[in-house]
């Protein structure tokens, strides 16, 4: 595509106009959660008996017999079609990291050749997808197509153009997982009992421990026009070749800068949509990559904060196409800037209103503060491969270790207040709760601005797992991976350490030893314990991976061998003991995030492969042609010595183009070598290995020579929108 073409292509993208949204008086609280069935419109739609056994069966997890199901469809098809919906969906979250639905009409047959609009509590609590189609690890045959996809009342149902969106599980015919939702449910499951239990020792009123979560959302905007004509933006989601753009992020000019005016219209727009469905967004600002933006909502219950995720991506998609972009969620769209990550800020909370992992104001409430922090740390220091292995992918492999992501690492930070007190409990012999302020007062003598609170830790953006005042920030999650993937590790983890914390405390209390003496004491064993897990320092540093190694901290790098950790004795045995998730379910996901991987990566490479061959070598040697045509006339028209002198440079530009184009044709021939090489592994697990180790390095040694060749050839020819063009909104 010449260059003219390619302003052509994006001319039509800008003829777009940014879509105008209608002047309302009515505030976000007004219509928020508008298509929602709330407990609210619940209350209205509802008989009162149906309505108290629902918040009986939401709240704390009762049976619910068909005839409140009819009763409660009833009232939901009532309030569904109030709002125009003709259809109902049961929207679950198959291991593929989207989101899937199957619509059926409010229609059945009324004896008398007629129809009639129905929605039965059958309907509402049971849906038959087929189950042969999605990702199963082997669980289910080809043949076996039977699955089942059940309501969550946890999650209320909503309303999307014409159709009732049913938040369900999905699980096979012979009941294994088959999706995000049913293993997260019982990972909260889990740590709300295991937490209850603990948080007793402190508050015996509590019957309740709520997991929340916050996620904080970045991606990519390009115009439509440019990403039509990246065949790798289109089939992958990231620019397999492309040289840097002179200006990029160095400046730091965009980070929290002026939102640009097309972008802050489709912000609007998503936000209106989102906050509609019930999605509580809050922040939106510019990240710090050009093109780059994050939107982040009010802290939620973790599993209706995966389904507002999800929920949010698919709107993303949606309303950027209206405004004349596309919404890139690959964690590396462009390379040279920072890549977009999911943080997921994650904290526990009890149904009495305390936060258990913020300090209190007695010696007591930070006993129990220390308690949750230290054993949160025991989970992650335990499982700190299985975390890593939760939030690896061919996608957010190329993010990690760079441009603010964390290192393929697992540690904590802890901030220098957290991590002296820490110390000193480890190194103090004595049984003193020690008390300390949540913040302290900080005074920055400048004119104008009020005294400040210090949290009481800074902020380390290399730490994969840092705490930040009253919560913990899992910063590897990446950008377009579903959150419930290391929601299920680190809930079940701390499950499990909180389990075994209360027997060891139990037996000492068993043997006479007061409640809170026994607390300190293991307290003080699991941070000498935990202790490899806690680091300060540079995660990007070399001096920390030899060191992290030494602390026997998993180092691996390789995303097909760190996935390994999903079969680790401890692994199985920690989702057994939680009852989340079994051997052969653990088995079929690891089994799919392993065919994932190599799919990705072999349709980058075919799509790599075809670039190089049919778009830059014909392009380059066409250039080539016009240089050599320019020499020869050159030497027509001038002395020779002159000529010489004035076609150097063209035959130095001459003899790089071949070089660059050699190197390309011949290693594109040994990259589909690599490809067939790998396809005929018969071990998945081997043929992973076989992509990473060959074909990986492979496409990063060819795309080196294409970049050199951009910078060289005529911009007229280069065949591809550039970074300059690409990362720049107009």
């Amino acid at each position: 595509m010449s260059s003219s073409l390619r302003f052509h292509v994006v001319g039509k993208a800008f003829e777009k106009k940014p879509v105008e949204l209608p002047e309302s008086k009515e505030r976000p609280s007004e219509y928020f959660a508008k298509y929602v069935f709330t407990r609210q419109k619940m209350q209205q739609y509802l008989p009162s008996s149906v309505y108290e056994k629902m918040c009986d069966v939401i709240d704390n997890g009762s049976s619910l017999d068909l005839a409140t199901a009819n009763a409660v469809a009833e009232g939901m098809k009532q309030w569904a079609m109030e709002l125009g919906a003709t259809h109902c969906t049961h929207w679950f979250q198959p291991l593929t990291e989207g989101t899937a639905e199957k619509h059926d009409g409010f229609v059945e047959h009324d004896g008398r050749g007629g129809m009639v609009e129905e929605f039965t509590g059958k309907e509402l609590v049971q849906q038959e997808p087929d189950a042969s189609s999605f990702p199963s690890g082997g669980i289910r045959s080809t043949f076996e197509a039977r699955g089942y996809s059940a309501w969550d009342p946890a999650s209320p149902v909503f309303v999307i153009g014409d159709t009732l969106m049913i938040p369900t599980v999905f699980i096979s015919y012979t009941g294994e997982a088959l999706d995000y939702k049913a293993p997260l449910k019982k990972a909260l499951h889990a740590v709300n009992q295991a937490a209850t239990e603990v948080a007793r020792y402190f508050y015996p009123d509590v019957s309740k421990v709520i997991s929340n979560l916050g996620w904080e959302q970045e991606y990519f905007l390009v115009d439509e026009g440019l990403y039509a004509a990246r065949p790798d933006l289109l089939m992958t989601g990231r620019t397999l070749m492309g040289h840097d753009s002179a200006k990029n992020q160095q400046m730091d000019d965009h980070y929290f800068g002026s939102i640009p005016e097309r972008v802050a219209s489709f912000m609007k727009d998503l936000e209106i949509q989102a906050l509609k469905l019930g999605v509580p967004c809050k922040t939106r600002h510019n990240e710090a990559a050009p093109n780059q933006f994050e939107l982040a909502p009010i802290f939620e219950e973790t599993n209706l904060a995966v389904d507002h995720n999800m929920l949010l991506m698919s709107l993303m998609h949606r309303v950027a196409r209206h405004h004349g972009f596309r919404c890139l969620l690959h964690e590396k769209p462009f390379a040279g800037i920072n890549g977009s990550g999911k943080h997921c800020n994650w904290s526990l909370a009890t149904n009495t209103g305390i936060q258990l992992h913020a300090p209190g104001r007695t010696p007591a409430d930070n006993l129990r503060f220390l308690t949750f922090i230290v054993e949160t740390l025991m989970a992650v220091h335990k499982h700190n491969a299985l975390l890593k292995a939760s939030i690896i992918s061919a996608t957010n492999a190329h993010r990690l270790g760079g441009g603010e992501a964390p290192p393929t690492i697992i540690s904590s930070f802890l901030g220098k207040q957290i991590s002296d007190l820490l110390k000193h409990l480890e190194e103090s012999d004595d049984d003193e709760l020690i008390s300390f302020a949540g913040k302290q007062a900080l005074s920055l003598d400048i004119p104008q601005i009020p005294e400040l609170l210090l949290d009481n830790t800074d902020r380390n953006r290399t730490s994969p797992f840092a705490f930040t005042g009253n919560r913990f920030e899992f910063r590897a999650v990446g950008s377009q991976s579903n959150c419930a993937a290391a929601m299920i590790v680190l809930n079940g983890a701390v499950a499990e350490a909180l389990t075994n914390f209360k027997e060891r405390v139990d037996r000492l209390i068993a043997q006479g030893v007061p409640s809170m003496k026994a607390i300190l004491k293991i307290v003080r064993e699991d941070i000498r314990t935990s202790k490899p897990i806690h680091f300060e320092g540079n995660g990007y540093s070399e001096e920390w991976r030899t060191e992290a190694a030494a602390r026997g901290l998993d180092v691996e790098q390789s995303a097909p061998l760190i996935l390994d950790a999903y079969l680790r004795p401890e692994t199985v045995e920690m989702f057994r003991r939680m009852h989340i998730l079994s051997l052969a379910e653990l088995e079929a996901r690891l089994e799919i995030k392993q065919d994932t991987y190599i799919k990705k990566v072999q349709i980058e490479a075919r799509i790599f492969g075809d670039l190089c061959i049919n778009h830059i070598i014909p392009v380059a040697t066409r250039y080539q042609s016009q240089l050599m045509d320019n020499i020869h006339r050159i030497r027509e028209a001038f002395p020779e010595d002159e000529a010489k002198a004035m076609n150097a440079d063209n035959i130095s530009l001459v003899r790089q183009i071949s070089q660059h184009a050699s190197f390309i044709t011949a290693q594109t021939e040994q990259l589909v070598e690599a490809r067939r090489v790998a396809n005929r592994i018969t071990s998945q697990r081997e043929r992973a290995i076989a992509y990473h180790d060959t074909v990986v390095p492979l496409l990063e040694r060819i795309r080196y020579h294409v970049d050199k060749l951009e910078l060289i050839v005529d911009d007229e020819l280069w065949p591809l929108p550039k970074y300059r063009e690409l990362l720049f909104i107009r």
